[in-house]
């Protein structure tokens, strides 16, 4: 066996990694600022703030199923390419929006494009890296999600210091032309009809059209894992303040982002090498334990310490679970599994941010992080059930279940 390893690092797998890393800072900018914006310049209540940024995730979730079977028909790169300027369009038309039931409208129309567009982006990832090196490569490809995270709260509550919010919009526009222009140099390897079977080819629409059944298992615990996610993305600066820490609640996202961007590469490496239960399941463990301490967290060490711990472990579930539904299915269907994937992923961020919502309404922020703590060692179980079901179900030792597929 040759020592040389296919490359990661092409022209089309840097381009489509910046085209997402221009997306999601444009989202998570708006995801911060936008219900500052509802709340002080168009003068509505912080539920009608929360209810613009839910309104572009439910958008994206209904878009979601669908996604696959529209990337199948007009190929992979169109899809990238016109959703990528749907959302750069709808990006400019914040700048004249000042009510907010056209707001509103906005968001839900964004949320359709960014449905589309971040199933386009994560499938062609998935296709240009390679085969034996996709643990890894997806692992790189999601930093730039990652990066996006420290990157578009910081450059929002910065700008909105400095300039108005119709410049912000402004700033982000010109942002996503860039992420047009990234979109435009991939080039994309579409199947042809002779990788796609006959029978794909000519049945009626079915559900199939819009899910990948293969991947259902691990998109299903995916989601479980993004409900306890969705406690640190949507709570984190909410109980901050309570707990008197709110001053320093961006060093949590710092360090937080700085431990997966350090960790992700190993970790990635590891999946391929060792199989996704190396990866999985200590991951799980290391998530669990940084939110019980975040759950009785007094004082900054202990904040920053619980978030590179939840780093450690959370920042590879996301591209791992994807590469398990991708690894699941025919290269054809990559679309669809990866549709799947988000759809769940995307449902358990929206359910959890809710439910959890309920759960720190009766009881308290310590309860709701510790419930979660508890799922998470639940899902373990599910997992390692899944996995041995899997394995029994090929006829192949567990450890490579994940490449039962390939």
């Amino acid at each position: 066996m040759s020592n040389h390893k296919p490359a990661i690092w092409t022209k089309d797998f840097i381009s489509i990694s910046l085209s997402q890393f221009m997306v999601f800072v444009a989202f998570y900018t708006l995801l911060t600022t936008l219900p500052i914006y509802v709340i002080s310049s168009l003068g509505r209540s912080e539920a009608e703030g929360g209810l613009i940024v839910t309104s572009m995730l439910v958008a994206a979730i209904i878009m979601r199923p669908f996604s696959g079977n529209l990337l199948d028909k007009i190929g992979k790169k169109n899809g990238l390419v016109g959703s990528v300027i749907l959302f750069t369009v709808t990006m400019f038309l914040y700048i004249w929006i000042d009510q907010y039931v056209p707001l509103l409208v906005l968001r839900f129309l964004h949320g359709l494009s960014f449905g589309v567009l971040t199933t386009a982006t994560s499938a062609i990832a998935a296709d240009v890296v390679p085969m034996e090196r996709r643990g890894e490569g997806l692992g790189y490809f999601a930093m730039s999600m990652n990066l996006a995270v420290v990157i578009g709260p910081f450059l929002g509550l910065s700008a909105i210091q400095l300039v108005s919010f119709q410049t912000l919009f402004v700033i982000l526009s010109v942002i996503m032309i860039s992420g047009v222009v990234f979109s435009l140099v991939v080039n994309v390897s579409e199947p042809t009809n002779k990788e796609v079977p006959k029978t794909a080819r000519q049945k009626k629409f079915s559900l199939h059209d819009l899910f990948e059944f293969k991947a259902f298992p691990i998109a299903m615990i995916s989601g479980l894992v993004a409900i306890a996610y969705s406690s640190v993305l949507s709570y984190i600066s909410v109980y901050t303040e309570t707990i008197g820490l709110a001053a320093v609640a961006s060093y949590f996202f710092v360090v937080f982002a700085l431990i997966m961007l350090i960790s992700r590469p190993y970790l990635g490496k590891m999946f391929d090498l060792k199989g996704a239960k190396y990866v999985i399941i200590p991951c799980l463990l290391l998530f669990a334990i940084g939110l019980v301490m975040l759950s009785f967290t007094e004082s900054l060490w202990l904040l920053l310490v619980s978030a590179a711990i939840i780093g450690l472990g959370s920042g590879s579930l996301l591209p791992s679970f994807q590469t398990m539904c991708i690894q699941s299915t025919e290269k054809h269907r990559s679309g669809h599994a990866t549709a799947t994937f988000f759809t769940f992923w995307d449902s358990g961020i929206a359910l959890g941010s809710y439910v959890l919502g309920m759960i720190v309404a009766q009881f308290n922020f310590q309860i709701m992080y510790v419930m979660c703590a508890i799922l998470l060692i639940s899902v373990m179980g599910l997992f390692m059930i899944q996995q041995r079901w899997s394995a029994r179900k090929a006829a192949i030792p567990v450890k490579d279940t994940v490449y039962s597929n390939e």
